[in-house]
C-alpha cells in the first residue's frame, strides 16, 4: 500500500469535490493544520467490492494515518495580523515605496524554510510594482516602522502549483513573520522635524557658512550608528559646499545657534544603495542635532555697546594701555574664563599683538567706564586648532568687557616723547662722564630721571628696561655698545634725512 512519506512530498487534494473516495472526503472534514487523525474506511466508501487491480483486494477496509500539513481556500485572501504596532506612526508603506525588513517564513505547520534573521541582513526591496509574490506586495502596505504583523498567503498569491524549485513545495500556504525596519520613496525629499528654536534668533546659516554641531545619527529603529557627544567633540564643517551627505547639506541650512532639530534623509541623498560602515545600504538616517555655533569665514567682530558713560571725548587707539575686566563664553554660552573669578584686570597695550586680533579689533574706540559685548569668529580669535583644553578649536567667541583705566599711548613708532622742549645740549647731558660716548647704563639712568621729574613720557604697559635697551640700541648704530654725538639723532632728525634723502 503506497505512503505519501515514502514520495517525499505531500498528498495535495481539493476536498469535497470528488477527487477522493467518499470516505476520505468525509474524513478530512473539520481537520486542523497540524492534527493527527486515523481514519478507518469501509469498503463502501472506499473501493467497494472491485477494489483496485494490485493494489486494494475487493472489500477491503482502510486505514490511514493522516497528519494535514496546510489548508486554504480558492476564494482565501492574504491574511494580515498585527501584533505590534508603535504608538507614533507618521507613515506607512504605500505602493512604490522601498523597505528593509527582517522576516521569518514558515510553513503552516510552523515549518522554517527562510528567515532573513539567519543571513543577519534586511531583505530590501520595492513595493507594489511585482518584485515580490503577489501576497507580500499586499501584505506589507500600510505597514509603519517598527510595526510587526503576521502575513499569511494562500499558494495562488504565492508560488503556486510548482513552488519555488528549491524550499518551497507546490500548493504551499506560506506565514511571514515580518518586522519592518525602514521606509522611504524615491521621490522624498529630506523631512526636518523642529524641536527647539531658541526665542532670539537674530542669524540662521547659510550656503558657506561654517558650523559646529553635536549630533546622535539613528536609523529609522532606532539603532544608533554614530554620535558626536560619544566623541566629546562637535562636528565642524562648512554647509552647502558638498563637505557632507547631500541631506545633511541641506538640512543644516536655516538654523539659529542653540538650535534643535531632526533631520530625517532618505538614503539617495546619504549613503545609497551601498551604506558605509555601521550604516546598511538603502538605510534612511535620523540625525538628531544641535547646533553650537556658526560663522562665515567674511565675518568680522561684532560689537554691541551696552553702556556708554555721559562723558564719553577720550577713546581708546593704538597704542592706549588699557586695563578692563572679561568674561569670555562660547555661543551657547558656556563660560570660558573670566577676570572677575581672578580678581584682577586684564592688562595690554592697544592694537601691540598682545591679545588675538579680534579682541584688538574689539576695544577700539572705546571710553572708560564703557561696557559693550564683542562677538568674534574663529578666524580673528584661535583659528581651527583653538587653544588645548581651553577653546574648541573653529569656536565664535562672546567677550562681555568693561574697560576700567585708560592710559594714552605716545604716538606710533615713539617709545619715548618729551613733554617740553628738548635741550639743545642732550647728549652732553646724558654723556656724564664727558669722555664722548654714552654707554647703556648712563643712557638708562638719564631716561629714568627724565620720566620721574615728568619732562618725558614712556609708552605705556611695556618693561622700562626692555624700552630703554630698545632705545639704546636704535641709537648704537655700529652695535659696539656705545654710542657716540655722531650716531646720536632723534626720532624727528631720523625722519628728517629719510626724507631729505627721499
Amino acid at each position: 500500500f503506497p505512503f505519501s512519506y515514502d514520495r517525499g512530498s505531500t498528498f495535495n487534494v481539493f476536498v469535497g469535490k470528488g477527487q477522493l473516495i467518499a470516505g476520505m472526503d468525509k474524513a478530512l472534514v473539520g481537520m486542523c493544520v497540524n492534527e493527527r487523525r486515523f481514519v478507518k474506511i469501509p469498503p463502501k466508501l472506499a473501493y467497494g467490492s472491485e477494489g483496485v487491480p494490485g493494489v486494494i483486494p475487493p472489500d477491503s477496509v482502510l486505514h490511514f494515518d493522516v497528519l494535514l500539513i496546510d489548508i486554504w481556500n480558492s476564494e482565501d485572501q492574504v491574511q494580515v495580523q498585527t501584533y505590534f504596532k508603535p504608538e507614533k506612526c507618521l507613515r506607512t508603506v504605500q505602493v512604490s515605496d522601498f523597505i528593509r525588513y527582517h522576516y521569518n517564513g514558515t510553513f503552516l505547520d510552523g515549518t522554517l524554510f527562510d528567515s532573513s534573521h539567519n543571513r543577519m541582513r534586511t531583505y530590501d526591496t520595492y513595493v507594489g510594482i511585482g518584485w515580490l509574490i503577489p501576497g507580500m506586495d499586499q501584505g506589507l502596505l500600510g505597514m509603519c516602522v517598527g510595526e510587526k504583523r503576521i502575513i499569511t498567503i494562500p499558494p495562488f498569491l504565492a508560488y503556486g502549483e510548482e513552488g519555488d524549485g528549491k524550499d518551497i513545495p507546490g500548493q504551499a500556504s506560506l506565514v511571514f513573520d515580518v518586522v519592518l525596519l525602514d521606509l522611504h520613496n524615491p521621490k522624498d525629499g529630506i523631512t526636518i522635524e523642529n524641536q527647539h528654536v531658541p526665542e532670539s534668533c537674530e542669524r540662521r546659516s547659510q550656503t558657506g557658512d561654517f558650523l559646529r554641531y553635536h549630533y546622535n545619527g539613528t536609523l529609522l529603529d532606532g539603532t544608533m550608528f554614530d554620535s558626536s557627544y560619544s566623541r566629546n567633540r562637535t562636528y565642524d564643517t562648512y554647509v552647502g559646499k558638498g563637505y557632507v551627505i547631500a541631506g545633511m547639506d541641506e538640512g543644516l541650512l536655516g538654523v539659529c545657534t542653540g538650535e534643535k532639530r531632526r533631520i530625517i534623509i532618505p538614503p539617495h541623498l546619504g549613503y545609497g544603495e551601498e551604506g558605509r560602515g555601521k550604516i546598511p545600504g538603502s538605510a534612511v538616517l535620523v540625525f538628531d542635532i544641535h547646533v553650537v555655533d556658526f560663522h562665515n569665514p567674511a565675518d568680522s567682530v561684532s560689537i554691541t555697546v551696552n553702556y556708554k558713560p555721559s562723558n564719553c571725548t577720550v577713546l581708546s587707539k593704538k597704542g592706549d594701555y588699557l586695563k578692563y575686566h572679561y568674561n569670555a563664553s562660547l555661543l551657547d554660552g558656556t563660560l570660558l574664563d573670566s577676570t572677575h573669578s581672578l580678581g584682577k584686570t586684564y592688562n595690554i597695550v592697544l592694537g601691540s599683538g598682545q591679545v588675538v586680533v579680534g579682541m584688538d579689533m574689539g576695544l577700539q574706540d572705546m571710553c572708560v567706564g564703557e561696557r559693550r559685548t564683542v562677538v568674534i569668529p574663529p578666524h580673528l580669535g584661535y583659528g581651527e586648532d583653538g587653544v588645548e583644553g581651553e577653546v574648541p578649536g573653529s569656536a565664535v567667541l562672546v567677550f562681555d568687557i568693561e574697560l576700567l583705566e585708560l592710559v594714552s599711548g605716545l604716538p606710533e613708532g615713539y617709545m619715548f616723547v618729551w613733554n617740553g622742549e628738548v635741550s639743545p645740549n642732550l647728549f652732553e647731558e646724558i654723556d656724564q662722564n664727558h669722555d664722548g660716548e654714552v654707554l647703556l647704563e648712563e643712557f638708562s639712568e638719564y631716561i629714568k630721571a627724565q620720566v620721574d621729574s615728568g619732562k618725558g613720557k614712556l609708552a605705556p604697559g611695556f618693561d622700562f628696561e626692555k624700552i630703554v635697551k630698545n632705545m639704546f640700541t636704535n641709537q648704537d648704530r655700529d652695535g659696539n655698545g656705545k654710542v657716540t654725538t655722531e650716531e646720536f639723532k632723534l626720532k624727528d632728525q631720523e625722519a628728517k634725512e629719510e626724507h631729505d634723502e627721499l
